[in-house]
């Protein structure tokens, strides 16, 4: 696609529309995203709590739980005492909720993060938990929601690419992909490509990362491609919002 691949690795935001949406996402999911929104207003007020996350911000977030200033959570999303971790089970713990620098999907611009921010008080502290996307939590409504769309084919290109716990990266309901650059990407993200920006890279438990870069690139950061819908939208459907 181009010569030089930083775009893969949230190295290269030109690609990236802040100005439309300010949370920050591809130009070329720009339409779609506005098109599922719109369907959406009816009954919600679909909003991106997390875009495009360059890789400088993804690494902050790794090693600030890599080195305990940042909480590092169990399947069951509870605290864990890291001290209690060899290097590799703490690694995975991490990778449990927290994706590698280099290897997140937001740094594509392709994936987001949404709520319904019609359905909370203005002062809501947003956690993007489980609680907030199943039983009474105020998010079910619009994730219910977008189930359908997504089932109907009416999603724009929008689905699901945490929907199922694989024993890698938990179930994130509130995570949609636009499938048409997604899936591109994520062929062009390759494990050797992706091992040459760790190393050069001041990553906090990199050696173990590097040992174990095979498992970590099959079991937390490529979404098998049985797992991507082959049933979208018309495209003719998003014409108004280019």
């Amino acid at each position: 696609m181009f010569a030089d691949k930083r775009y893969l690795t949230g190295q290269d935001d030109q690609f990236i529309d802040r100005a439309t949406v300010s949370a920050g996402i591809h130009r070329q999911a720009l339409a779609a995203f506005l098109a599922l929104q719109h369907a959406a207003a009816e009954s919600f007020e679909l909003t991106i709590a997390s875009g495009y996350r360059d890789f400088n911000r993804q690494l902050a977030i790794w090693n600030g739980k890599a080195t305990g200033e940042r909480p590092v959570l169990d399947k069951q999303g509870r605290v864990i005492d890291i001290s209690t971790l060899d290097p590799w089970s703490l690694v995975q713990a991490i990778l449990r909720w927290s994706a590698l620098p280099g290897a997140s999907r937001h740094h594509w611009g392709t994936d987001i993060d949404v709520y319904d921010k019609r359905a909370v008080k203005a002062d809501y502290q947003l956690q993007l938990s489980l609680e907030e996307v199943s039983g009474s939590g105020p998010f079910v409504a619009l994730h219910e929601w977008l189930d359908e769309q997504i089932l109907r084919g009416a999603s724009f290109g929008f689905f699901r690419p945490y929907q199922i716990d694989s024993g890698g990266i938990a179930p994130e309901r509130w995570h949609l992909s636009y499938l048409p650059l997604a899936q591109q990407y994520q062929r062009e993200l390759s494990l050797d490509y992706l091992r040459d920006t760790i190393a050069a890279q001041p990553i906090a438990l990199k050696q173990v990362v590097l040992a174990n870069l095979e498992e970590i690139y099959h079991r937390y950061i490529v979404v098998e491609e049985k797992l991507y819908p082959t049933k979208l939208v018309n495209t003719q459907k998003m014409k108004a919002y280019d």
